[in-house]
């Protein structure tokens, strides 16, 4: 029987309307417009594609979006002045500067840069480590879309085991950290497997659910998933034809899988509800 589809775009949907009445309320008692300050620096086709769905799904819910975009030419100086001055700016509650940034540019420096009360791209060390010791302030976006895909279309989470694919700080090792953490979307018993592990398949076929986030075209295949597991795939990698695909075989695993993320249409659409979460929740005043 193939597998259920966990529809990413579908619950985006739902849970943006969500946010978009949040944001309403919370402007309707005297409360601020959330607001998000996008930073852009050169001329990278998808990290302009990336700001500008995030520009319109702010536009979507209520709230306002502030784009900056620098030249490529950009000294660090130049973009970390930018950033102090919407640290100290009222009316935005959150700031996302796009990466990757251009090689003349320390990438850490600048997510250290951001005021950890406005990062909610969720990078900072400051809110790694609340995340880490159990007290979220901000949860990372794709992590955060993933475990709401898992909930919300009931796969039990509670108990199971997790084989995440990939170590990345961006998916990797925060989902691991918020899966295992105790309470609802929580205790599962995770494993990290990665680019050095030893027989791979071995590890996804004993998992209840397997999360691919390598950015490796078709690397999970069906023979290294359990029947019934679910299947959550992070990856989105153009081929040499121009087809998008993820990191797993999605035709050949949809029919051994329990339940399965398409992409596109999967984890992407809930990265970007995700971020309007985090902003939302920034905007708030006891918070």
């Amino acid at each position: 029987m193939p597998a259920r589809i966990l529809d990413g775009k579908a619950l985006a949907d739902t849970m943006q309307a969500e946010t978009a009445a949040g944001v309403a309320e919370l402007v309707a008692r005297g409360g601020p417009k959330p607001g998000l300050a996008t930073v852009l620096v050169g001329e990278d086709p998808a990290s302009h594609v990336y700001v500008r769905n995030k520009r319109r799904a702010c536009e979507r819910v209520g709230m306002t979006s502030v784009h900056h975009e620098l030249p490529a030419t950009t000294s660090q100086a130049e973009l970390l002045a930018l950033i102090n001055r919407l640290n100290a700016d009222p009316s935005v509650h959150g700031i996302l500067v796009q990466l990757p940034l251009p090689p003349q540019i320390d990438e850490r420096a600048v997510i250290q840069s951001v005021s950890p009360l406005k990062d909610v791209d969720a990078f900072h060390p400051e809110t790694v480590g609340l995340l880490a010791a159990g007290h979220p302030r901000f949860r990372p976006c794709t992590p955060h879309g993933i475990q709401q895909l898992l909930v919300r279309n009931n796969v039990p989470i509670a108990g199971a085991h997790v084989v995440i694919v990939g170590r990345s700080n961006i998916v990797g090792k925060p989902l691991a950290l918020m899966l295992m953490q105790k309470g609802p979307g929580g205790d599962a018993t995770v494993t990290i497997a990665h680019s050095r592990s030893r027989d791979l398949g071995a590890l996804t076929r004993q998992a209840d659910i397997v999360v691919a986030a390598v950015g490796r075209p078709i690397l999970i295949t069906a023979d290294m998933v359990r029947p019934g597991a679910a299947v959550v795939d992070v990856g989105m990698n153009r081929l040499p034809d121009g087809r998008l695909v993820g990191d797993v075989d999605y035709a050949a695993v949809a029919q051994i899988a329990g339940a399965i993320t398409p992409v596109p249409g999967g984890v992407g659409p809930m990265t970007i509800t995700m971020l309007l979460h985090n902003t939302f929740h920034a905007a708030c005043p006891a918070r």
